[in-house]
C-alpha cells in the first residue's frame, strides 16, 4: 500500500523548512535551511531574496527525496511570515531590490504623508498605520529603487507577502495568489469586504494590478511541481494564524501566545470583529465555501527572541538561548527593561522608543540584565491582554508555543504578571501542523492534531504584589517614551 503524505513549507524569519507529515499527524521527514537577516543601518532590516526562494526550494526537493518509494503527496501547505514583502520583475522572476523584513522600520517617513487616519485605517484593515507592515515599505522602495519604478512604468511590477512570491516560483509563474491572513498584512486589504481596497490602495500611490489574487486560507490554490511529484497547494495562510489552527485555538475566547522572534497573543473572537485599542484585528484563517473567516484580537511584541540575540550577539552576555533560564535564576536583582528592537508594538505602536534599562546599582550583572529582558517580553504581552480582559474577554489559560516557550522563568513570569495559566505546549511544531491540518481538510482528510501539554504555569505571587510590579513598569513606560523623544532631538 503506497504512503499517503501532506507536505508543509514554513517559510519563518530565520530559516525556510519543509515538513512531510504522515496522515496520523506524524512528522515524518523534515529538512531546514538557514537563511540571514541583514541589518545594513539602525532600523533597517532586509532579506536577499533569492535566498529566501533558494532556500525553501532546495528544503522542499531535500523533503521529498526522502519519501518512501511509491508515495502519494495529497496536499501542500505553505505558512510564512507576513509581513515581509518582494518586489519581483513578471518577466524574470528576479527581485528587484532587497526583501525588507516585517522588522524593517525605514519607511516611517512615508506613513506621514498618508492623508488617511490611523482610526480609517484601523477601520479598513484591523491594523495601525506603521512601518511595520507593507504598504510604507512598498512606496519606500518605489520612491527610492529605479529599478522597482521603472518596472513599474513597464507593467512588469509584481509585489507580495512572501508566500505569493514562493508560489509564484513554485508555480513557474502560473499561481499569482496568496490568502486574507498575509494579504491583510500589507496594510492595502479591507478586512470586512475582503478584497484590496481601493481608498488605501491609492492612499499609497499603487495599484491591485501589482498584487496577488486573494483566496481562501483552505482550499485549491492550484498545483505545483518539484522532485518528481505534482502537488496541490490546497492552503496558505500566516505563521501565526497557522500556529493557533495547529494548537488547536478555534473555538471563541480561546487564546495562544506565540514566543518567536517576537511574541504575538491572540485571542479567537469568532466571526465578531472587536474593536480594543492599540489591539489587531487579524483574520484568522478562511475556508472554501465560507463567506465570512474567523477573527482574532492580535497583539504584537516587536523585540522576543530578536531581543536575547541582540544580548548574546551586541553584549556577548550569552551563548545560547537553551542558558536563559538558568541565567535568569542567577539572578538577585530585578532591573525594568523595554525590550524595544524593532520598535514597541502592541499596545503603544512607538517606533522611537529606545532600548532601555533602570534599576542598575553596583550590584547589578548580566544575570540581572537577562531577566530583565525576559521580564520585559512577559510585562509588554501583559499590558495587552489587560486591555482585552476589559472588553470582557475572561482569558484564564493560554496556549504558549514557539522556541521562548522552553524558558520557564518567562512563562512563570508571564502568569504572574497575567493572572492566567501559561500552558506550555509540548508539540513545538505548531504551525507546521497547523498549515498541515489545513491542507489535509481542504483534500478532505481530517488530520489528528496530536495536542499535548507539556507543563502547567500557574501565578505564584499574590494580587497586592502583581498590582505592584504593574504599577511599577506602566509608570517606567511612561517616563522612557518621553525621555526616548528628548534623546532624539539631542541627535
Amino acid at each position: 500500500m503506497r504512503e499517503e503524505f501532506i507536505i508543509v513549507l514554513d517559510q519563518g524569519s530565520s530559516s525556510s523548512r519543509a515538513l512531510a507529515f504522515d496522515l496520523e499527524g506524524n512528522i515524518r521527514f523534515k529538512a531546514q535551511k538557514k537563511i540571514t537577516l541583514d541589518y545594513p543601518r539602525p532600523g533597517c532590516a532586509e532579506y536577499d531574496g533569492m535566498e529566501l526562494l533558494k532556500s525553501q526550494t532546495e528544503s522542499l526537493k531535500e523533503v521529498l527525496a526522502k519519501l518512501p518509494r511509491g508515495a502519494v503527496v495529497r496536499a501542500l501547505g505553505l505558512a510564512a511570515q507576513r509581513s515581509t514583502v518582494v518586489l519581483w520583475d513578471r518577466e524574470t522572476g528576479i527581485p528587484l531590490c532587497p526583501v525588507l523584513s516585517w522588522q524593517d522600520g525605514r519607511a516611517a517617513g512615508e506613513l506621514a504623508g498618508i492623508p488617511l487616519s490611523n482610526a480609517s485605517i484601523h477601520k479598513l484593515t484591523g491594523l495601525y498605520k506603521t512601518p511595520y507592515y507593507s504598504a510604507s515599505k512598498i512606496k519606500w522602495c518605489l520612491e527610492n529603487f529605479p529599478e522597482v519604478k521603472a518596472a513599474s512604468a513597464a507593467g512588469r511590477l509584481l509585489i507580495s507577502p512572501v508566500s505569493g512570491f514562493l508560489l509564484w516560483h513554485l508555480s513557474n509563474g502560473t499561481i499569482f495568489a496568496l490568502d486574507p491572513t498575509q494579504a491583510q498584512r500589507t496594510l492595502l486589504f479591507n478586512i470586512r469586504s475582503l478584497k484590496w481596497d481601493t481608498r488605501l490602495l491609492g492612499a499609497f500611490g499603487l495599484n491591485c494590478g501589482t498584487l496577488p489574487e486573494v483566496r481562501p486560507s483552505i482550499g485549491d490554490f492550484g498545483k505545483i511541481k518539484a522532485g518528481g511529484f505534482e502537488i496541490p497547494v490546497r492552503a496558505v495562510m500566516g505563521d501565526q494564524q497557522a500556529a493557533l489552527l495547529g494548537l488547536g485555538v478555534d473555538s471563541e475566547n480561546s487564546a495562544a501566545l506565540n514566543y518567536g522572534t517576537g511574541a504575538f497573543l491572540l485571542v479567537n473572537t469568532g466571526s465578531r470583529l472587536v474593536d480594543v485599542r492599540g489591539i489587531l484585528n487579524s483574520i484568522g484563517w478562511r475556508e472554501a465555501g465560507s463567506k465570512t473567516p474567523c477573527y482574532f484580537l492580535e497583539s504584537t511584541v516587536n523585540s522576543a527572541a530578536t531581543a536575547l540575540e541582540w544580548l548574546k550577539v551586541k553584549l556577548g552576555m550569552l551563548g545560547e538561548l537553551s542558558e536563559v533560564d538558568g541565567l535568569c535564576r542567577l539572578s538577585r536583582n530585578r532591573l525594568l527593561c523595554l525590550p524595544a528592537i524593532g520598535g514597541i508594538g502592541a499596545p503603544y505602536w512607538d517606533f522611537s522608543t529606545f532600548t532601555t534599562f533602570a534599576g542598575f546599582s553596583p550590584n547589578t550583572d548580566r544575570h540581572d540584565i537577562i531577566r530583565g529582558m525576559v521580564e520585559g517580553i512577559a510585562y509588554l504581552v501583559g499590558d495587552s491582554l489587560d486591555l482585552i480582559r476589559k472588553k470582557g474577554f475572561n482569558i484564564t489559560e493560554i496556549r504558549a508555543s514557539g522556541g521562548l516557550s522552553n524558558i520557564d522563568w518567562l512563562l512563570q513570569f508571564q502568569a504572574d504578571i497575567t493572572g492566567a495559566k501559561i500552558l506550555r505546549m509540548e508539540d513545538t511544531e505548531a504551525t507546521a501542523l497547523g498549515a498541515a491540518v489545513g491542507a489535509a481538510r481542504a483534500a478532505g482528510i481530517e488530520l489528528p492534531r496530536k495536542i499535548k501539554i507539556s507543563k502547567e504555569f500557574v501565578p505564584a505571587i499574590p494580587e497586592v504584589e502583581r498590582a505592584a510590579l504593574i504599577k511599577g513598569w506602566r509608570g517606567f513606560i511612561k517616563n522612557i517614551r518621553k525621555t526616548s523623544a528628548d534623546l532624539r532631538r539631542l541627535k
